[in-house]
């Protein structure tokens, strides 16, 4: 049994330290591989997909204008860019990746409560962006047949709210999302550049040719400028639920900017990650954002009036309608672009973030290839048939998650920036024990702990009636909802900030005033992890103090 056992072990990783492998530990030069295209390529892709496009079906079916959704659009994505350069830092300049950082936040214990949230979130997101991929298979395979439901006979129960062809498609992409799950990380860029290229085509196209099309019937009343809400007074007004909508846009990427941390680290350089993100991340926000509006405006009235936001359904009834040899070709190549655009979200979105999070929790065993494919395989068990049965609210209530996040996300921000001055003791992240100044109480930071729960915790009653519109609460629980993200961030941060202040942990506190400025801490730990070269084997260096650090977690 001891045998067989070992041969599950991934190769690369610590006969004795189970707190890193390979594919955890600090990134080193070689790996270091992304540059300012490689994050703007990324951050189209992440942003110019469908979920983007259907912002605005979240935002104007709640009584807002174009205009003011594209003023709430706007806003949350410049701010979702605020605070997703901000939780880089850590990655882009130590080069370390979202498990590991929290390991500093919540204790070498406490991170796993923070990383298996984020492992729930890429199992859901992952099987929601791979059915919504199997919808544009489907679309692809209409395209063929205007009678696939007809040639493919239905076995599924109604209430599953899918049919055979629907599954056989959603099979097909998921399939077809296997190879590229094996690409690592920093052997992306191809598939990036591809895939981005055909995304970025593809929606431009896809505008001109609604508009080109849209002939005298104009515009439906998706665009209208005007609205019977009142401007102010109250969470129905016309102010708050601008506000809603801003914060709505931030949290429906709040897990992406949770875990940024996985992708800077592989930066070539510090600026590229910070650069990279800050142009790209909101102007392909706003720009799919905005082609969504107006594209769903401009098909409204050839499709009686019904606002289709979904881009497969829209093909669909438009073959439906026309099944003519030129709406069928030009169905099929949109198909083809939308499912290369879903792999090209779902695999370094969605894939890799489980495969990230499920290595550095059992790293003798699981490397990011391996949790890419488990999260891949068993992202099936969340059931996404029946989330995309409603988009628009699966969407509000993924958005509405954003609470817990938020929360997260702040602590981060404020362990980093001010708690610990920028100052991290990477070697300390790898050692599992009382050595470790990361290991505050029993392996757990109970600071942490408190300042989340501050954070999340007056947001509840919003939150449940925004998940079940039947429950009813006051104004000011409402209004304090809509200002989720934003008060979870800050609330959570500041209460954190003080509590290190109040009660520091004796450890950590000594090793951030000790004299080692951020930047030799920076350079220290950059040019030591270098050092240290991995083989099939196991762990080769040159110096035996950094291999104890590797191999037994003690320094």
């Amino acid at each position: 049994m001891a045998s067989w056992v070992r041969k599950l072990e991934v190769p690369r990783t610590s006969e004795v330290n189970r707190w890193i492998n390979y594919d955890i530990r600090p990134v080193e030069t070689a790996r270091r591989t992304w540059g300012y295209l490689s994050f703007h390529n990324y951050w189209l892709l992440i942003n110019t997909n469908i979920s983007t496009y259907l912002t605005g079906s979240a935002l104007i079916p709640l009584g807002l204008t174009w205009w003011q959704a594209l003023i709430c659009i706007i806003i949350g994505q410049l701010l979702a860019m605020m605070f997703v350069i901000l939780n880089s830092l850590p990655g882009a300049y130590y080069n370390i990746g979202f498990p590991v950082v929290n390991r500093m936040v919540w204790g070498m214990w406490g991170s796993q409560f923070v990383i298996w949230n984020r492992i729930f979130l890429s199992l859901v997101w992952y099987g929601f962006t791979a059915w919504i991929g199997g919808e544009c298979v489907y679309v692809m395979l209409q395209s063929w047949d205007p009678n696939l439901e007809d040639h493919i006979p239905n076995h599924m129960p109604a209430d599953t709210g899918m049919t055979t062809a629907q599954f056989v498609a959603y099979i097909v992409f998921s399939l077809l999302s296997l190879p590229v799950v094996w690409i690592r990380p920093h052997r992306l860029q191809k598939f990036f550049y591809f895939a981005s290229s055909v995304t970025i085509i593809f929606f431009f196209v896809l505008l001109i040719w609604a508009l080109a099309t849209m002939g005298s019937s104009g515009f439906g009343d998706t665009i209208r400028n005007a609205t019977d809400i009142s401007q102010t007074g109250g969470p129905d007004s016309v102010a708050w639920l601008m506000v809603y909508g801003v914060i709505s846009t931030l949290g429906s990427i709040a897990a992406g900017i949770l875990n940024q941390n996985d992708y800077a680290r592989f930066a070539t350089a510090p600026k590229h990650a910070i650069v990279g993100q800050a142009l790209p991340f909101p102007i392909y926000g706003i720009i799919c954002s905005v082609i969504g509006i107006l594209v769903t405006a401009a098909t409204q009235n050839r499709l009686g009036g019904e606002a289709v936001w979904n881009p497969p359904t829209l093909f669909s009834q438009l073959i439906a309608q026309n099944p003519s040899p030129g709406t069928r070709a030009g169905a099929f190549f949109a198909g083809l672009a939308l499912t290369i655009s879903q792999i090209g979200v779902n695999v370094p979105g969605n894939a890799l973030s489980g495969g990230f999070d499920l290595a550095a929790t059992f790293p003798r065993y699981i490397n990011i290839r391996r949790g890419a494919y488990i999260t891949a395989v068993f992202s099936v068990i969340v059931n996404p048939w029946k989330l995309v049965n409603t988009a628009t609210t699966f969407l509000t209530v993924l958005s509405s998650y954003s609470i817990f996040l938020g929360p997260m996300t702040g602590l981060m921000v404020a362990s980093y920036l001010v708690i610990s001055k920028r100052k991290i003791n990477v070697d300390d992240l790898y050692r599992g024990d009382r050595t470790s100044i990361y290991w505050f109480t029993a392996g757990f930071n109970w600071r942490a702990a408190v300042a989340w729960m501050v954070g999340f915790a007056p947001l509840m009653p919003g939150f449940i009636a925004a998940v079940n519109t039947s429950a009813t609460v006051s104004s000011g629980a409402t209004e304090l909802y809509y200002l989720s993200y934003l008060y979870g961030f800050c609330a959570s941060g500041l209460v954190f900030i003080l509590l290190h202040r109040l009660l520091p942990a004796p450890n950590f506190d000594a090793f951030v005033r000790n004299s080692m400025s951020a930047e030799g801490a920076q350079m220290y730990y950059k040019e030591k992890w270098d050092d240290i070269q991995y083989e099939d084997g196991g762990v080769i260096t040159g110096e035996d103090k950094q291999e104890d650090i590797v191999m037994t977690g003690k320094a």
